[in-house]
């Protein structure tokens, strides 16, 4: 048993080993021999800087007289005039004084006295256009002469010229590999690909991970058992799908149904952003996809993993100009695709949440042969979802997952993760060691509604309107027959605008609402300006949001549901359709004047009918809306069970 573990070890050692060979487009250690050569280079330049730096301060130091004393030219004519000074040397700058002629300096040297030499003082001062200055030299009788100006030796030329230069050129270099290494890449290596690519055996999440998206995974595991066991399928003569396109909202967990399909399968997953291809240089995310796919070739069988495909995949030839980077991205990519065999084994996998804009071409068979829908979980996908979730956090006895479930209809896996998240952190600062039912339900609001803001304080006036308001959108739907129930109502103000908020809980699922279902949704909405009116006999601008929902669905059911008297089985199209087909007919309508303007009374119409029948109810029920106002002004919440025991006990009266 203990040899065979060894034996096991042994080979997983082999294979890591194996893999961890340096591949083009990825990162590994260099070898010591290649440090030990990128250490010699480097120390080569730092000698070669400190060498110029060594030879600059001997010429500086040799260049320097020391019996030289720079003195102002007022002092330099005095010691012409005392004596002190008896030979004069002109340069083009200076005048420089000695203290002997010519026939003493002359007498010093036929001596060979050289101490006595290096002792002769000398004095300087920059020359002035003085007049009188020759005049006065010949007056004393001061011998003089002029010297060329002076040519630098080779030594100083370096200095001067090449030191600077070789400075700068490896400034220079340091600073664009400084550069290109925060780019994640070299200087001169735009052509590579950015995949992040997580070896066979690093991926660790499964298809257990994933909840919600059943009928997904079902899809997916032809693929796994594909690249598991393709001879099966090339001996049937059966052919996998090239490419896989998964379609669906944000935070849906198509990127986590990936990683589950490269961890079941166990082979290297290359995952990469369709922006990612794109640069400002025309022709890098052609070359980016050719190395993209030539490493996955390299390394087959693996995965080819490009999140929001669309960045690169959209329809060619739509608006008046085109994209030429982008396009020939694209172009490429479908090449490669179509350069694929069944016995490559390389599977592409894509995600976009924008299928409706994807070139043709990219979504025919043999390309992206099949498209898997990734939807929004349903009340049991959801569920188990938060079972995932909540895992690894400290949940109290009370807590009810399913009655979560319930009341988190229409959010997506990645709400609820963020959900249970957040609700672990009120747990926190609530001072509590486990995360209770309420830290769910406040992390659901703060989800839907926005952050509480208790410290925006409002004048009264404006807080019982607020809660007439609120009211009158919670009796709307108590008394209407196809409204969800309420579980909450609220003046708190919560998010950017709202000052308070009506929380309604579906008790299932829907996929299709009929007409009396769709008219019994703008009486909810519209309860609230009804409201304001019974008690105030005028309304107010808290309805905005209210009436814009209303009114728009009151249009689809005109212009796409064929739910009108005159346009029963039709669809209106939106003028807006020209813009996007990039015929350059953007604001053409598709229908008459006379179609609009009938679109317009019909939404008024029937919007005024269904508040004028939550009018009608209101203002029969006026006692029971002071009676839940007044509670709600007192307590600032009320949930379901309280909201309803008030209705229920009026009515009983």
């Amino acid at each position: 048993m203990d040899k065979n573990n060894d034996r096991d070890k042994s080979n997983r050692t082999d294979s890591s080993n194996s893999n961890n060979k340096k591949e083009p487009g990825i990162h590994n250690d260099d070898s010591l021999l290649s440090r030990l050569k990128n250490n010699k280079h480097r120390y080569t330049f730092v000698f070669f800087i400190f060498f110029f730096i060594a030879l600059s301060l001997i010429n500086s130091f040799l260049s320097v007289d020391r019996n030289r004393q720079e003195i102002e030219y007022n002092v330099f004519k005095n010691y012409i005039v005392s004596g002190q000074i008896k030979r004069i040397e002109i340069t083009d700058e200076l005048y420089i004084g000695y203290p002997v002629d010519r026939d003493e300096l002359v007498a010093v040297q036929e001596t060979n006295d050289l101490r006595s030499m290096i002792n002769i003082a000398t004095y300087s001062t920059y020359r002035i256009d003085d007049p009188a200055f020759i005049p006065l030299l010949d007056e004393q009788g001061v011998e003089y002469y002029a010297t060329a100006p002076t040519q630098p030796s080779i030594l100083q030329t370096i200095i001067s010229w090449i030191l600077p230069l070789a400075i700068m050129l490896l400034l220079w270099r340091f600073l664009f590999n400084k550069m290109g290494k925060g780019m994640g890449q070299g200087v001169m290596s735009f052509n590579q690909n950015k995949a992040k690519i997580v070896a066979e055996g690093d991926t660790d999440t499964r298809f257990d991970d994933v909840a919600g998206a059943d009928e997904s995974k079902q899809e997916l595991e032809e693929v796994v058992d594909f690249l598991k066991d393709s001879k099966k399928y090339t001996d049937v003569g059966g052919k996998v799908p090239k490419g896989v396109l998964l379609v669906g909202p944000p935070g849906t967990g198509k990127t986590l149904l990936a990683k589950a399909v490269a961890g079941e399968a166990g082979v290297p997953f290359f995952k990469m952003s369709g922006a990612d291809f794109v640069e400002m240089f025309v022709g890098v995310g052609a070359a980016r996809v050719r190395d993209l796919f030539r490493q996955a070739r390299e390394k087959a069988p693996c995965i080819i993993f490009i999140d929001e495909i669309d960045a690169i995949g959209k329809s060619r030839g739509g608006g008046i100009s085109g994209n030429d980077e982008r396009e020939q991205t694209l172009n490429q990519l479908l090449v490669e695709m179509d350069g694929f065999n069944s016995a490559e084994s390389v599977i592409i996998l894509g995600a976009t949440n924008r299928p409706e804009i994807l070139d043709p071409a990219l979504l025919r068979p043999g390309r992206f042969d099949r498209q898997v829908l990734v939807d929004k979980p349903d009340l049991l996908g959801r569920h188990e979802i938060l079972k995932i979730h909540s895992k690894n956090v400290k949940l109290s006895e009370e807590v009810d997952l399913h009655a979560i479930a319930q009341a988190t209809a229409g959010l997506s896996g990645a709400d609820l993760a963020n959900i249970v998240n957040e609700s672990a952190l009120l747990a926190v600062r609530n001072k509590r060691k486990e995360v209770a039912q309420e830290d769910l339900m406040e992390a659901i609001e703060k989800s839907i509604a926005g952050l509480q803001r208790k410290g925006r304080i409002m004048n009264p006036k404006e807080r019982e309107r607020v809660a007439y308001h609120e009211v009158g959108h919670a009796l709307a739907a108590y008394f209407t027959t196809g409204a969800d129930p309420v579980i909450k109502i609220s003046i708190i103000p919560r998010g950017m605008s709202a000052l308070g908020y009506t929380l309604q809980q579906p008790t299932e699922d829907r996929y299709l609402l009929s007409k009396s279902e769709i008219l019994d949704t703008i009486v909810v909405l519209m309860g609230g300006r009804a409201a304001e009116e019974v008690k105030y006999q005028e309304i107010s601008t808290g309805a905005g949001n209210d009436i814009s929902r209303a009114s728009d669905l009151v249009r689809r059911m005109i212009t796409e549901y064929g739910m009108s008297e005159q346009f029963r089985n039709i669809t209106l199209p939106s003028g807006q359709s020209q813009t996007m087909l990039g015929t350059g007919l953007g604001g053409q309508k598709e229908y008459s004047e006379e179609t609009q303007q009938y679109i317009d009374t019909q939404t008024a119409q029937i919007v005024n009918i269904e508040y004028d029948k939550i009018v009608e109810l209101l203002s029969s029920k006026k006692d029971l809306l002071e009676l839940v106002t007044k509670e709600l002004l007192e307590r600032e919440t009320l949930d379901g069970a309280q909201f309803s025991k008030l209705v229920a006990d009026y009515e009983e009266k």
